[in-house]
């Protein structure tokens, strides 16, 4: 009975539960107690200006910061003291990542970047190497190239078909479109909003072009200084330029 009620309770808590986050580098706080919940199917858009601590959030939901105090929670279960790698594996809430850096393995083909992910713990699922080329038609023409032979764009390309390979139930994404040409920009962007909206996929979306993720996002917080200053559907945030304006300097674009 009491792993029933256990189920039962797992299944009504959100996907992700931040509370009270306070976490850091080297002692520091950056973060300044931020909660905030995201439910399984929902996305979200991560903003603020530089240095608001957008990148140390996701780093921490990640387990790889200083926490000081707060806890996160995947689907009801508290994850706070697990490490990194047993939480991008955990069984009901594993966490993909797509840094800044991208991180591919430079030395690997693209299926070998693919394949490696998946010997890493992944949870079965429906993200195969077969569907990553699906989804990435240019990936597979170049499946046994290196991955430094590959574009920043492609390079980009591979970097979410390697988090998707976890099958995780939720997708972190920092700075997707940072260094692209536009065109390759748009095609990533319309690669995430196909992730969000037509797989359905949880994701939180770091992203310094406000309008562009809020286009295809549900829900949007905006960070200063390490904590949340605004929290508002997307759609809400959108239509309120003086509201980007204010915080991101961005109310027009």
């Amino acid at each position: 009975m009491a792993d029933a009620r256990q189920d039962t309770m797992h299944s009504k808590a959100p996907l992700l539960e931040v509370s009270g986050l306070v976490a850091g580098y080297g002692g520091a706080s950056i973060l300044n107690g931020v909660s905030f919940r995201l439910e399984a199917g929902q996305s979200l858009a991560l903003l603020g200006r530089n240095g608001a601590g957008k990148s140390t959030l996701i780093a921490s939901i990640l387990g790889l910061t200083e926490r000081h105090a707060g806890r996160v929670l995947l689907a009801g279960v508290d994850v706070t003291n697990l490490r990194p790698d047993q939480r991008a594996t955990h069984a009901v809430g594993a966490v993909g990542w797509v840094p800044q850096e991208r991180n591919i393995f430079k030395s690997l083909t693209v299926e070998e970047n693919l394949t490696a992910i998946a010997r890493t713990g992944a949870r079965p699922g429906p993200w195969t190497v077969a569907r990553v080329f699906q989804l990435f038609p240019q990936l597979e023409g170049r499946r046994g190239n290196l991955g430094s032979q590959l574009s920043g764009g492609e390079q980009q390309l591979l970097a979410i078909g390697r988090a998707l390979m976890l099958n995780p139930a939720l997708l972190l994404l920092d700075e997707p479109l940072e260094g692209l040409a536009p065109l390759i920009a748009a095609q990533v962007l319309d690669v995430v909003r196909k992730l969000i909206k037509d797989e359905g996929l949880s994701a939180i979306v770091v992203e310094q072009h406000a309008r562009k993720v809020l286009e295809i996002t549900d829900q949007a917080i905006i960070l200063e200084r390490g904590s949340i200053v605004h929290a508002a559907s997307s759609i809400d945030l959108l239509h309120r330029p003086e509201e980007l304006d204010a915080h991101l300097g961005v109310g027009g674009r």
